[in-house]
């Protein structure tokens, strides 16, 4: 059999919100940011429901995340993750992308996940997919904290290069792999492929399908994660962390684990696992 792989963007192609901008609720109940943030990412995250995050956008929220993410450290932001992630992101999965991941899977494709996203909240997801491979934004990271640099920003042409990278790793004829997006940003990442597809195309991304006779597919039903993939594979992970969402709810993690120690029954705090206890303030 050919060695091929199935490439997916993230955000609105399989899952029905931004990854990142997911998270406000739980920010603010930490104290991290202030209403009027959570506002404005609740009209980012409507925008982007509705018609998608251009160039400029994108270039906005990265700024944005970049600053807020600058100096947290590394090993509490993964921590973190472990404890707020799932109960955010389980139940935005789409079913069709589900379906999709299984048939290219039985059909003896690779599954790589291809996220501008930082890859502290990608590759939890990706690991909950089966994913194979996680492509997403890595941050410099200096004596354990992040330096507001990033090494690698994975949108763009830079997702394409990656994708050509994996390839050349992995064996495959890009002529036979298969790209999956919603965005016209990811041009380049479903050019770069024989078998491209728009998901819940922006309407930019839906005229170049048209012109190019692309298939467009529209995903519309969200299903847990939790109940969809019981028991995947751990996924061989591709890139390190820009620890977006994650790094500014850090604030809200520590003043959860500060009670727990102060209640007589706490002397020992357990590690929570992904499937852990739903928070109900979580968004």
């Amino acid at each position: 059999m050919t060695r091929a792989a199935a490439f997916f963007d993230l955000d609105k192609t399989v899952i029905a919100k931004s990854s990142t901008l997911a998270f406000g609720r739980p920010f603010f109940a930490g104290g991290l940011i202030n209403r009027r943030a959570v506002l404005k990412g609740a009209y980012a995250q409507l925008v982007f429901s509705l018609a998608g995050a251009d160039a400029q956008q994108m270039e906005r929220l990265r700024a944005q995340i970049t600053r807020m993410a600058t100096g947290w450290d590394v090993a509490t932001v993964h921590e973190i993750v472990s404890e707020t992630l799932h109960e955010i992101v389980d139940p935005l999965v789409y079913a069709e992308a589900a379906d999709l991941i299984e048939s290219h899977r039985a059909a003896g494709r690779e599954i790589v996940i291809v996220s501008s996203s930082g890859a502290e909240m990608v590759e939890p997801i990706g690991e909950m997919l089966g994913a194979d491979r996680v492509v997403a934004t890595r941050m410099v990271r200096a004596d354990g904290r992040y330096t507001g640099e990033i090494e690698f920003y994975a949108y763009g042409e830079n997702k394409a290069e990656a994708m050509r990278q994996v390839a050349a790793e992995s064996g495959y004829d890009l002529a036979d792999c298969y790209a999956y997006s919603d965005s016209v940003t990811d041009l380049p990442m479903l050019s770069a492929v024989g078998h491209p597809t728009a998901v819940n195309p922006d309407r930019a991304l839906r005229k170049v399908a048209a012109e190019r006779g692309w298939p467009v597919l529209e995903f519309t039903r969200p299903v847990s994660m939790r109940r969809r993939f019981a028991a995947p594979p751990v996924p061989v992970v591709t890139g390190a962390a820009m620890g977006v969402g994650a790094a500014v709810g850090l604030a809200w993690y520590a003043r959860r684990r500060a009670l727990r120690v102060v209640s007589p029954a706490a002397a020992v705090v357990p590690a929570v696992a992904p499937g852990g206890r739903r928070h109900r303030r979580g968004a």
